[in-house]
């Protein structure tokens, strides 16, 4: 998992270039002006879902995990808090759903603060909980995620499935 603000995003290196693609996308000025909704950046291999709702309250959160893809998650506007864990500490509640390429894990972990500009890569040995309300105070967030496809390796633009970190220049 990667925290960090856009402003920084040019300081990781990745053998993926689908993963550098993603975060330009995210850098661009096109990006903040996109009505919700999905746009294919690359087709399945890399698109962005633009998102608008009210943040949570934890207990109507739940923590999720992917296979197929790898989440870059942009608050582009408000503020979220979402939970980390890795994987391999949480318990399966509900089993992997190759359709939507989700399982549904309990369990703890730590929480970080999201205002506008930050971002979060989540590789898929990582748990995340989205969309939870800072402090309790439920308030409108703009989110776009970029789903980056896991597949078998850098010569066809995709991340090793066995794909653990980026790299720090």
């Amino acid at each position: 998992m990667i925290h960090d603000h856009i402003s920084n995003a040019s300081n990781y290196a990745f053998a993926n270039p689908l993963l550098q693609k993603g975060l330009d996308f995210l850098r661009s000025p096109q990006a903040a002006s996109l009505p919700v909704g999905r746009f294919e950046i690359e087709g399945d291999r890399l698109f962005a879902l633009v998102q608008e709702y009210p943040t949570r309250l934890e207990k109507d959160c739940f923590w999720e995990a992917h296979r197929k893809y790898i989440d870059i998650q942009f608050v582009s506007a408000g503020v979220e808090d979402i939970g980390y864990s890795p994987l391999a500490s949480l318990k399966v509640i509900e089993p992997y759903d190759s359709a939507k390429d989700m399982m549904k894990l309990t369990g703890n972990g730590s929480v970080l603060r999201f205002p506008a500009g930050m971002f979060a890569i989540f590789f898929p040995h990582d748990a995340h909980k989205p969309c939870m309300a800072p402090n309790g105070v439920v308030a409108p967030v703009r989110k776009i995620v970029v789903k980056v496809a896991v597949g078998s390796g850098p010569e066809n633009g995709t991340i090793p499935a066995n794909h653990t970190r980026g790299s720090v220049r």
